[in-house]
Formats: structure tokens, sequence, C-alpha cells
């Protein structure tokens, strides 16, 4: 443990900023105008910081003043310690404001889920720079570009990855209350009869729904295809079918009656959504301080 430091020893620290730039300038009224002062405040925080250390610090030289040899040799270890200061403190600041998280997430969970909780992140952390990338095609975490994933996984990880698991993969259709025509809630064999709205670059979604109803029919002939659950979603909510969800990405508008269900029944896809990165960087503050705060606020929100 370090040695505690007697800060009674110290000079008046709030003079020395007015004593670096008079012994600097050489001019007690330059002094006061660099720093925004008057030339009595200059002057007065020489006269303090000369009778704390009991030395003359300058001595009049015509017009204007020049340091005394006690003055010129406290003037340099002043001046070697503010900039130091001045440079650590710069170091800090450049870190602090430097300070990246680059998240990855699908991009439907972007959109309609993660985006409306960055506020909330940015509230309790201020200083942290988050960058979010959206991935459409592939869900493979890009553990090279990418600090920490929101994917969804069909199949457990790799084990040099490191996974929290965020919520499951509820398969449920939803659309317009428009669409069913005042009908409210209707089979699933009725369903087959409206436009589905396929999303070609997920899993067989549909398919997998209609199987845990035991009805094995082809879907593709009445379907639009699209290549995000975020397009397909703004479809529905026009009207111009039905989507198939696999994650809590519609609640506000189920909420609201903007989107329902035609058919009530829900479906478990494989895996599930959750937070990855790689196990040698879960512990590193910014992934951390993400991950447990996106935890908390799931649970709270």
């Amino acid at each position: 443990m370090a040695e505690q430091i007697d800060l009674k020893k110290l000079p008046p620290l709030k003079a020395l900023k007015g004593f670096e730039a008079a012994a600097r300038i050489l001019s007690f009224r330059g002094a006061a105008e660099e720093l925004n002062l008057t030339h009595t405040a200059v002057s007065h925080q020489i006269k303090v910081l000369e009778e704390d250390l009991r030395v003359k610090l300058f001595q009049r030289d015509g017009r204007g003043v020049k340091l005394t040899t006690e003055g010129q040799q406290f003037y340099l270890v002043v001046r070697n310690i503010l900039e130091q200061l001045i440079s650590s403190s710069e170091s800090l600041r450049s870190n602090r404001q430097g300070q990246k998280l680059r998240v990855q997430a699908f991009v439907t969970l972007s959109i309609r889920w993660l985006a409306r909780r960055m506020s909330r992140f940015r509230a309790a952390y201020p200083d942290l720079d988050v960058q979010i990338t959206s991935s459409i095609l592939d869900g493979t975490f890009d553990e090279t570009n990418e600090d920490v994933g929101l994917i969804y996984s069909p199949v457990p990880v790799a084990k040099h990855l490191h996974w929290i698991p965020l919520f499951g993969a509820d398969l449920i259709p939803v659309c317009s209350p428009d669409l069913l025509s005042g009908k409210g809630e209707i089979s699933a064999e009725e369903l087959l009869n409206l436009p589905l709205l396929k999303v070609y670059t997920a899993d067989n979604h549909w398919e997998e729904w209609f199987q845990s109803l035991g009805i094995y029919a082809e879907v593709s002939r009445n379907s639009i295809a699209v290549d995000t659950v975020a397009i397909a979603l703004e479809m529905a909510l026009d009207g111009e079918g039905v989507a198939m969800v696999n994650g809590p990405f519609v609640n506000s508008d189920l909420k609201a009656g903007r989107l329902v269900l035609p058919v009530d029944h829900t479906a478990k896809a494989p895996g599930g959504w959750g937070i990855v990165c790689r196990q040698d960087r879960k512990d590193t503050p910014n992934i951390k301080a993400f991950t447990s705060w996106l935890l908390e606020d799931v649970n709270t929100y």
C-alpha cells in the first residue's frame, strides 16, 4: 500500500495557474489577460504562493517582472508537473471518448427491439459509443469485426464462443385485422388461402408452424418472398399478407390492435435468441457492461 500523501504540504494549487502564466510571459498583466482574470487577482495569487513558500518568486524589472533564482527553479518543476497532468488527463479523456462497442444484430431485432431500448442504455452509459451492424443473410456471429452479437441460433454455438440466452423463438402468425375482413380468428386451413409473407433468408418457419398442427401443405404457392421479417411485418401492417414472427417483435402492435393473431397457436422453433461473444472477451468491461444492462433491461421492460 502506498504511503499517505501529506496534502497540507502542497502549495496553494489555485495559485499555480497564475504563477505559471506570469513566469512564462514575465508579466502579471499578460497572465491576467490570458487567464481572464484581473491584474489584482494574479498579483494576489503570486503573493499567496510566495507567503506559503516563504520565498520571493519574482522581482520587478522596469515595467515588467523577472523570475528570481528560486522562482526559475520552481517554475521548471511546476511546468513539468502541469504538462504531465494535462497529458495524462487528455489521455484518459481520449480513451474514454474512444470507447466503442460493436454490436451485430439481425435487422428485425435491431429495428423492432434493440433500437427502442438504446435510449435507456445511452442514459446509463453516456460515454460508451455503440456501433450497431444489422445483418440479414448470415446469422453467424462475425467475431472478427464485432464485439457482441444478438443473434438467433437454431443450434448451440461453437465452444470458443460465450452464449447468454435472451428469449426463445416462438413462432406466431400475425396480420392486419383488415385482412380478415372482420372474421376475427380463423382456422389454420383457412390461413393457407391468405397471402403468406415468407422470409427466404430464414428457416422454413411457415412449414414448421403448420407441421406443429399436423398440416403438411405446400405454403409457397400462395406466398410472397421477402428477405427480412422487418419487411414482412411492414407489409403485414399494410394488410398485404400474414407474417411469421419468431421473437418478441410485435408486442406493441398486438397490444395496440395494429396486428392480430389470425390463428391463436404458437410453435417452438429450435434454438433461440441470445447474446454471443468470444469466451476470452466476455469479461471485457464494455462487453460486460452491455450484456449485464441488456439482461436487466429485458427483465424489466
